[in-house]
């Protein structure tokens, strides 16, 4: 025992700066003295990655058996199965062993997040950590030549701890920081030819506190949203709806002040990349970002405002084929995969067969913070974590993109499931979705034509943003259907219960349908000679413009890209009489689509 101390207490002694980190020593040594190596850290510091990398790097004829035991259930383990005993012919009970602990040579067997698991699984992992052994099976005759445990000892992450020390003294333990892997290697290699010597200052310079909220897996997200050109906040991770603020807690616990946007800014100059608050077509750009990266992302908004269709169209036009689609109220542990005995005698699992084949994919996991079971989401967290299913890859798997409502709407808690820091940080992209960011107008304007140009101008002039709020694209189109079969619309907005619908007058829009005298883009365009005249008269009195110069403005600003097109000669003949002030804020957050638009418009102005 004295030799085994003297060789663990001299590892950091024999660091070189440019060599290993602390924890691949670690590593090394665990192996080389057939030792269980438990490891603690907190989240995002690259306890995981280290052992992938060091062990494909350091040990290349030695497998890494991933064993993610947050998302095991009982079965995937150890199961017994009746087998057919080769040398009686009769039928035996024996213990089948999960097929990943045969890969026909050496391995290294890694139990991730152990303290998070079930107590059945607990109990089959500390089998393995103290003896190697499983049921009947011993993991060294199969090849295994180190066991390790990590684990974040976080309560925030994890109910348990072990304290009972017949286990304990089972295992050599080793705690880090984020200063004992070898992050910044790997992020230096992984952006150039950016130079992050800048981003690692201002990061060792952060105190402990937001050095733990920026993590280096969220500071690895920062920087992948800023090499996009998408806003850096995009990279901090929605932790139970809320997005992440730096702000260091304070001594009553309480968080301090919110740095977030100068950290976010100093990232930025750092590495000469841009940070917008916003850009246009937000959902449509992450996607396809997604597809190119390989990212997993979170989109969370209001519901029925049309993210998940957006989603699901924007993937079918990047991949030229269907996402696969699964929505976690209604997903089964089956859906995903079973466990089987296999010839050999292992418990093989027995993927979806649309998890399976060479084409392309990418998963959209609607209603993610809704899952059926504890046991469903455990292989969801598996496939978004590692994008591997009970320990297999899921093969040219592109993307997946995560939809979810927020906790509350409306001032209404939503039926939805927490996570924790751990969970949400797995996100390379976490979006909060407005309405507006999603094109479902459109949609509307060309699958329902003059009714959905009615309703979307009543939707746009006559509610406030409370009402606007109750009245989803979803309900709009429900409005549209029961107009066009003459039901109550009442009965298409929200009944909240006892007789009570969504509190949102529908006078004017009945009154719309009816064909009340209003003023939209079409009105407009039939009278185009009267409104130039009055623009005229209005630009005579004032630079400013006058009454009429902001109802021709704000039905402009607020028109579909569609009808703009189809009223294009009246646009150019009244945005030329609008003040330069109101023809400049066309341009900004617009779509390439409509900046191109505007410009074109702009441009035969100058031509008349």
């Amino acid at each position: 025992m004295s030799t085994q101390t003297e060789q663990l207490t001299g590892l950091v002694d024999r660091r070189r700066p440019d060599g290993p980190s602390r924890l691949e020593e670690f590593i090394d040594a665990m192996i080389d003295l057939g030792q269980t190596g438990q490891i603690f850290g907190e989240h995002g510091i690259g306890k995981t990655a280290t052992f992938f990398s060091h062990i494909a790097r350091a040990h290349p004829d030695t497998a890494l058996v991933y064993v993610p035991a947050a998302n095991l259930t009982p079965d995937d383990l150890l199961v017994n199965a009746p087998v057919r005993d080769p040398g009686t012919g009769e039928l035996v009970l024996r213990q089948l062993v999960m097929s990943q602990l045969k890969p026909g040579r050496p391995f290294v067997l890694l139990i991730d997040d152990s303290l998070q698991a079930g107590d059945t699984i607990q109990s089959q992992l500390m089998q393995v950590a103290c003896n190697w052994t499983l049921g009947e099976h011993d993991l060294r005759e199969l090849g295994c030549v180190g066991v390790f445990l990590t684990d974040n000892e976080s309560l925030a992450e994890t109910s348990a701890r072990r304290s009972d020390l017949a286990l304990l003294d089972r295992m050599v333990t080793m705690r880090i920081t984020a200063n004992d892997t070898s992050w910044r290697r790997h992020l230096a290699a992984k952006y150039r030819p950016w130079d992050l010597t800048g981003v690692f200052a201002l990061w060792a310079s952060l105190p402990h506190g937001l050095r733990e909220l920026l993590s280096p897996r969220t500071l690895d997200h920062v920087l992948a949203n800023a090499r996009e050109g998408f806003p850096l906040r995009w990279g901090l991770p929605l932790v139970d709806g809320e997005r992440l603020r730096l702000a260091e807690p304070g001594p009553d616990g309480r968080p301090g002040q919110n740095r977030t946007a100068e950290i976010l800014d100093h990232i930025a100059r750092a590495v000469g990349a841009p940070n917008p608050a916003r850009i246009a077509d937000p959902v449509r750009q992450v996607v396809r970002a997604a597809l190119r990266n390989r990212w997993t992302v979170l989109l969370q908004g209001p519901p029925g405002c049309g993210k998940t269709e957006l989603v699901r169209e924007t993937v079918r036009e990047g991949l030229g084929r269907e996402a696969l689609y699964f929505s976690l109220p209604v997903t089964n542990v089956e859906d995903l995969c079973a466990p089987v005995p296999a010839p050999d005698g292992t418990l093989d699992n027995l993927l979806a067969a649309k998890f399976t084949g060479p084409e392309p994919k990418a998963i959209v996991w609607d209603e993610y913070n809704r899952p059926k079971d504890k046991a469903a989401f455990a292989k969801l967290m598996e496939i978004t974590q590692e994008w591997s299913l009970a320990g297999r890859r899921i093969g040219n798997l592109r993307a997946q993109i995560a939809v979810q409502n927020p906790p509350y709407h409306l001032g209404r808690k939503l039926l939805v499931s927490r996570n924790n820091i751990a969970q949400a940080t797995r996100f390379t992209a976490s979006l909060e979705v407005e309405p507006e960011d999603i094109p479902a107008n459109e949609w509307l304007i060309d699958r329902y034509g003059a009714d959905a140009e009615t309703v979307l101008e009543w939707w746009k002039h006559d509610i406030d943003e409370e009402g606007r709020a109750w009245i989803t694209k979803r309900t709009l189109e429900r409005l549209i259907k029961l107009h066009r079969r003459g039901l109550p619309l009442e009965m298409a907005t929200v009944y909240l219960g006892d007789g009570e619908y969504a509190p949102v007058p529908l006078t004017a829009l009945i009154d719309r349908l009816r064909g009340r005298p209003v003023t939209g883009l079409r009105e407009l365009a039939r009278d185009v000679d009267a409104w130039e005249a009055r623009l005229r008269r209005a630009a005579e009195r004032s630079s400013e413009g006058g009454a009429d110069s902001d109802v021709v403005h704000q039905i402009l600003a607020n028109a579909e890209l569609s009808q703009l097109k189809k009223h294009r000669a009246a646009v150019v003949r009244l945005v030329a009489l609008l003040p330069a002030k109101l023809r400049a804020t066309y341009l900004v957050g617009a779509s390439e689509k409509q900046q191109r638009f505007w410009t074109e418009v702009f441009m035969t102005m100058r031509k008349r």
